[in-house]
């Protein structure tokens, strides 16, 4: 037993999300109990407002759990320092970045404001962990381009190197393929899916992305109006888990196809 907990590296215990509300607590979910082992890519599934965002946000420390607990490696999430967090999960959210002059390499190279001293001199260490993230997500063309200049996928690809040269072992993205098209949204699903390959990290995000999540994903999390499913794609879809998570006078869920398709009835 105590081998398998030391497998897993983010967990919550009867965790209940949501939000302020008139000065009152607007309860999201409850009694949500996830165990995420080391090196799985696990995406967060829902609907519009159905809580992902806020999941995410309350398993980062971002915003306080209404009621429950989340550990990293075994300890109380409430009783890890923002600093040391920093060192144990590094997070993308969907907030667009301020105006500022930085090249890609500088903004790959913040990941390492965690570890650098207070003037802000890279380290060989800190220098390696940058060109390993740049290497790692091939954005080595872009590395001396203002961040300004690029398309949505290629900052995407540079928000991951970022979060890759803070070399967490959990990385947590807030809608990474939000306003890229179908090609592109391929692209970073499949980077993300190699790169827990390659590193063995941790890596979870929120999407609208069903169907591409059911076959890339390793694990899923499932929010609907009335439950939170937990489980590997093959098993919800035993558990026809999909069948309550859109209306279905317009799609849906083929079993055989392991996909969401129109209806055409």
């Amino acid at each position: 037993m105590k081998i398998k907990n030391e497998n897993i590296v983010l967990k919550t215990e009867k965790l209940t999300i949501g939000y302020q509300q008139k000065k009152q607590d607007k309860i999201v979910v409850s009694d949500i109990n996830l165990e995420i082992k080391k090196g799985k890519f696990l995406t967060i599934l829902g609907k519009n407002g159905i809580g992902k965002s806020t999941l995410l946000r309350t398993i980062s420390k971002v915003q306080k759990p209404i009621d429950g607990k989340v550990f990293i490696n075994q300890k109380d999430i409430s009783q890890i320092s923002e600093k040391e967090l920093s060192k144990q999960l590094s997070l993308v959210l969907t907030e667009r970045l301020p105006e500022s002059q930085l090249t890609v390499y500088e903004l790959v190279a913040l990941g390492r404001q965690p570890y650098t001293n207070w003037i802000d001199k890279l380290s060989k260490t800190d220098v390696e962990h940058i060109n390993s993230a740049i290497h790692l997500t091939k954005i080595e063309h872009l590395k001396n381009k203002p961040f300004y200049q690029l398309s949505d996928g290629q900052l995407q690809r540079v928000l991951i190197a970022r979060a890759l040269a803070q070399n967490t072992e959990i990385i947590i993205l807030d809608e990474p393929t939000a306003h890229l098209d179908m090609h592109h949204t391929l692209k970073i699903l499949s980077l993300l899916k190699k790169l827990v390959t390659e590193t063995q990290k941790t890596i979870i995000i929120s999407s609208h992305e069903v169907n591409l999540s059911i076959q890339l994903a390793d694990e899923i999390v499932l929010i609907t109006d009335d439950k939170l499913h937990f489980g590997t794609p093959k098993t919800l879809i035993e558990m026809n888990a999909f069948d309550k998570l859109f209306p279905n006078e317009l799609i849906n869920f083929n079993k055989n196809l392991q996909q969401f398709v129109i209806n055409k009835n």
